[in-house]
């Protein structure tokens, strides 16, 4: 199964991610560990990349697309996909209809998560993050067992600086500027299925599994 997923920040793209490795054994490919795992591996596009960002600059798409090309080629990929944080722009979903073609890995659905905004506030502004180890908790919905102390490592848990109401705002006219025209161009082709990410995981994820059930 060759499957994206998009929505906007608070979405619950990394939960329902983690339930569809679990359930359906494709690799999920994030686009920032991707980059990140190129530049610490001293790759000719890592190296690229690392040029720019060593210069305050953002990856060229021609770079970002490259390394999206290369690692569906992997072997790993035999199976399908679970591609997260691309593409974000419409150029972006074009230059990858071209990646589609040279590696015949066509995308057969694009999982798009809404969320009102009041919830998104909800869910951004009470995360907690372990630096450590990077084990993510919620005031409300998930807390640890210590107040501000990780379960895992017993690190200091901290809210991120973006997360914010303030910072959701700018993400969020971002996202509808950038990425909704990107849902859009994949609506034409008859493969997105819009999923109500405000329930819970469980009824979140029944949802994704119903639609996947379908393409599989």
């Amino acid at each position: 199964m060759n499957i994206l997923i998009m929505g906007p920040a608070g979405a619950g793209k990394g939960t329902m991610s983690e339930s569809i490795l679990r359930q359906y054994d494709i690799p999920h490919i994030s686009t920032g560990d991707m980059l990140r795992e190129n530049v610490r591996n001293h790759t000719k596009l890592g190296e690229e990349a690392k040029s720019y960002m060593d210069a305050g600059k953002l990856v060229p798409d021609d770079v970002i697309n490259a390394m999206v090309e290369d690692r569906l080629k992997q072997q790993d990929c035999e199976k399908g996909y679970l591609l997260d944080g691309f593409p974000r722009t419409l150029v972006q979903a074009q230059a990858f209809e071209k990646i589609e073609e040279s590696t015949g890995k066509h995308v057969q659905c694009v999982l798009a998560l809404e969320v009102e905004f009041d919830a998104l506030c909800e869910r951004i502004t009470g995360r907690r993050v372990c630096p450590k180890c990077g084990a993510i908790y919620h005031t409300a919905t998930k807390p640890s067992k210590i107040e501000g102390v990780c379960d895992v490592c017993g690190g200091p848990l901290q809210q991120r600086k973006d997360d914010t109401v303030e910072q959701l705002k700018v993400r969020m006219d971002e996202y509808e500027k950038s990425t909704k025209p990107v849902i859009d161009f994949y609506e034409a082709r008859g493969v997105v299925t819009h999923i109500d990410a405000s329930k819970s995981r469980d009824l979140v994820f029944a949802q994704v599994q119903e639609t996947l059930e379908k393409i599989r």
